[in-house]
């Protein structure tokens, strides 16, 4: 069964939040909103198999048994062969449990959207989505919430009421932070992740010179970014003079749209930085997953593992 189809059966398997678990109305529409898209999203398009997508952790220690012609010879226990007088070997086996952390940006650059949907809507979704992977799979899912600072942390744990709390602070989490620093959720996550884990940074990357703490993240875990964008970043409408207001900063500057250089040289200045962005993350061997806020949340994600799928 593919990934995607593993996560709608979870939705199929797991009962929707009581009222005791202090769920809204409005809350709950948005949960009823992403099952329904993901589910549509999977009869259109084959998902790739999450066990071939995403192994364990690694090889976990077994047991030790007499060694047989043919073992690898790399594999033998000095200590127990010197004891028994006999060669023994170290039996592992591959542990299929994953730690899964989302590291979800909720500064205030995600509060702009041309599409009808904001940057931080979508990033709530697609983390939701991965979220709602965990229930299925059996995983350990942990959550970093960060602007500039780190707003929220919820440990790795397995557990449907885990899952639900998940998806309740991402969905509802109102930040203090306006501000973006992507040093912050990589350094929080060397601190507190010991073990290895498949994290997704999820944001639209407006911040600078966080170089340095993605190379170490990326060494030590396997990193995933989901990139946030929205068309109009790239894209400028011929509207006359508008102000535009640095969600961040604050700043608001007059623009004249019909004005070709000025439009051309504020594009060009966005996709430029996309542009770095990609160059620096393949350089790294971080993974990427582009979300654009006009397109669909789940077909990127399911072309990504299909991807990964075949790479492994």
């Amino acid at each position: 069964m593919s990934f995607l189809s593993k996560v709608i059966e979870g939705f199929k398997a797991t009962s929707l939040p009581t009222q005791e678990e202090n769920i809204s109305p409005e809350l709950m529409q948005k949960i009823r909103s992403i099952q329904i898209k993901t589910s549509h999203m999977v009869t259109e398009l084959m998902a790739g198999e999450y066990v071939s997508a995403f192994k364990g952790r690694g090889m976990e220690f077994n047991a030790v048994r007499e060694y047989a012609p043919g073992d690898d010879v790399r594999l033998i226990d000095w200590n127990v062969t010197a004891r028994m007088n006999q060669p023994f070997i170290k039996e592992y086996i591959e542990e299929r449990e994953l730690n899964i952390m989302l590291m979800v940006d909720v500064s205030s650059s995600g509060e702009f959207g041309s599409t009808g949907k904001f940057k931080n809507e979508i990033s709530a979704e697609v983390a939701s989505i991965l979220a709602f992977a965990a229930i299925r799979n059996n995983d350990k899912i942990g959550l970093i919430v960060f602007s500039d600072k780190i707003e929220h942390y919820i440990p790795p744990k397995k557990g449907k009421a885990h899952v639900w709390n998940i998806i309740r602070t991402i969905l509802n989490y109102q930040p203090e932070g306006r501000l973006t620093d992507l040093n912050l959720p990589l350094e929080y996550l060397l601190k507190i992740q010991k073990r290895k884990c498949i994290a997704f940074l999820i944001s639209d990357f407006q911040a600078t010179n966080y170089e340095t703490n993605l190379k170490l993240a990326r060494q030590k875990h396997d990193l995933v970014a989901i990139s946030i964008s929205d068309p109009r970043e790239t894209d400028l409408p011929k509207l006359g003079l508008v102000h535009l207001r640095d969600a961040e900063s604050g700043e608001i500057l007059l623009i004249d749209t019909d004005d070709r250089v000025m439009t051309k040289l504020l594009t060009s200045h966005e996709r430029g930085k996309r542009d770095n962005r990609k160059k620096l993350f393949h350089s790294i061997g971080v993974d990427t997953i582009e979300i654009d806020t006009g397109g669909s949340l789940v077909k990127p994600i399911i072309q990504y593992f299909k991807i990964r799928e075949k790479r492994h």
